[in-house]
């Protein structure tokens, strides 16, 4: 028998139907003995809440000084939640919609992860409440469950779903991965850097975006800079400066250790001249800004000829400086932004639109950027070369890189920039009044929680294809309809009393 590849078999399967069981399992056995190249993300789609205030508005009825949400924070929206949608809804939405949009079999998924530090459940996975999405295909035969860890969780699903594909374990199937958080804080200085969303990833050989795992690294540590130690609230405790060094601590430490990999592995220096776009995890865009400037200065640290003379004349003055000193000296700050600021609009501007637009997506945050690079450059990424930051509070971190290319399979990055269709989904957002938000967030502190209830928030924010919560009833089960468009007629998707679909 001859023995496909792995690539033709995928691409197989995009335009055949399973055959018979002892042709499937003949497949299965083909596909797991071809080592898979290329692997990395086939297709992505993102999903937010249409709800939105502007950063603008918020600051007056705040109270505080013009600018200091939008300059001060780099912000310009940001999206919630109403008590209709949670972080399962969001997560059920994005799934759908993607299986839908590029036509994936649900018997094609062989692993599904969630990452998400959005607690609905101490015991119960956001990963089991998905698997209704696969019931009426007879699809239980899916690994993976969720993984948490502030913001990184959806990269520790994402690096699980890229291990499982280029392991022995792979059966040929792809995997998805669920990035998907809603981030609420309570009322004062953090509450403008929440936002809500979700981007689903599917995972595969002969992808568009590849993922070089051998050019990643790692720093995790043991630290309160962000937690939620009250079961009974779903805001966290945040020390904002703590925060603030850990992850510019992090990127450094990540960076310098990605740059020895890179030379032991191509024998040559890596500098930032190498990466073609850097991406970024976003609490908020300046601290984005600060990032890139700590790889240039990290960079004229390795070797000052590494970032030219003129941004060498510009550092030189802290060329002495203790890594722990120049994390919270001002001036290096100041001067290193300055020296960045030209290099920042080409290599991470393009990255940065979702992440302005909605706000902080926890887990989702990192991948919404590089949904806006893809919804940005997507004709002009082959070949490229990307770096990105992970970061989660607590705390573990990762940079990483990953090459654009195209012509591998029948996915495509311009497939994936029309499918996810950023634009119009932005276009139909709701602005609503600070006002209204306050009071939303007010209702959903009552909710968290709580059992025996039925939302009241209008469906007059609900996209058609939505999912959203129904009803959380005495013991705690949660239900969930798809909304049609006409609130009359929505049909009854997910039931979390049984755990049937309709």
């Amino acid at each position: 028998m001859h023995k496909r590849s792995a690539r033709e078999l995928c691409r197989l399967r995009q335009v055949t139907k399973e055959g018979t069981k002892g042709e499937t399992e003949i497949e299965t056995e083909a596909m797991a003995s071809s080592r898979p190249q290329n692997v990395g993300i086939l297709a992505m789609d993102v999903y937010f809440p249409a709800s939105c205030i502007i950063q603008e508005e918020l600051e007056a009825h705040d109270g505080v000084s013009k600018g200091k949400y939008t300059i001060g924070l780099g912000q310009d929206r940001l999206v919630y939640c109403t008590d209709l949608e949670d972080v399962i809804s969001m997560s059920l939405t994005v799934v759908k919609s993607l299986l839908e949009k590029y036509d994936i079999s649900p018997e094609r998924i062989g692993r599904l992860e969630v990452g998400s530090e959005t607690v609905i459940d101490k015991s119960k996975a956001i990963k089991t409440s998905l698997m209704q999405l696969f019931e009426e295909s007879g699809n239980s035969d899916i690994e993976g469950v969720d993984s948490t860890n502030a913001c990184y969780g959806g990269t520790a699903a994402l690096f699980n779903s890229l291990n499982w594909v280029e392991s022995s374990a792979w059966d040929g199937r792809y995997a998805l991965v669920v990035a998907a958080d809603s981030a609420v804080y309570a009322e004062g200085p953090a509450r403008p850097t929440g936002g809500a969303g979700a981007v689903a990833m599917l995972v595969g050989p002969d992808a568009p975006i590849v993922f070089e795992r051998s050019l990643t690294a790692t720093h995790m540590a043991n630290v309160y800079d962000f937690y939620k130690p009250d079961l009974a609230s779903e805001y966290p405790v945040v020390d904002g400066k703590l925060s603030q060094t850990c992850y510019l601590q992090a990127i450094d430490l990540c960076y310098r250790r990605f740059c020895k990999k890179f030379e032991k592995r191509e024998g040559k220096a890596f500098t930032l001249a190498d990466a073609d776009y850097v991406v970024c995890h976003a609490p908020y865009n300046k601290l984005v800004q600060k990032s890139y400037a700590r790889l240039i200065y990290n960079d004229y640290i390795r070797d000052p000829s590494y970032v030219g003379k003129e941004a060498a004349a510009k550092l030189e003055p802290f060329a002495g400086l203790a890594q722990e000193d120049s994390l919270v000296n001002r001036d290096l700050e100041k001067v290193s932004q300055d020296v960045a600021k030209k290099d920042y609009k080409t290599k991470i501007e393009p990255t940065t639109l979702l992440p302005k637009e909605l706000g902080n997506m926890y887990c989702a945050s990192l991948y919404a950027g590089l949904a806006t690079l893809v919804h940005n450059k997507a004709s002009s990424l082959d070949g490229k070369r990307i770096i990105m930051f992970s970061y989660g509070s607590g705390l573990a971190s990762s940079l990483f890189a990953c090459k654009f290319q195209e012509g591998q399979s029948s996915f495509s990055l311009v497939d994936i920039q029309k499918k996810m269709d950023i634009a119009s989904k932005l276009e139909s957002r709701i602005m609503e009044t600070p006002k209204v938000f306050v009071e939303t967030m007010h209702l959903m502190e009552t909710r968290y929680g709580a059992k025996d209830y039925i939302p009241v928030s209008s469906k007059t924010t609900l996209r058609p294809g939505t999912y959203y919560v129904t009803q959380v009833d005495k013991l705690y089960r949660r239900s969930y309809a798809r909304f049609s468009g006409e609130t009359k007629s929505e049909k009854l998707a997910v039931n979390g009393t049984n755990g049937f679909v309709h």
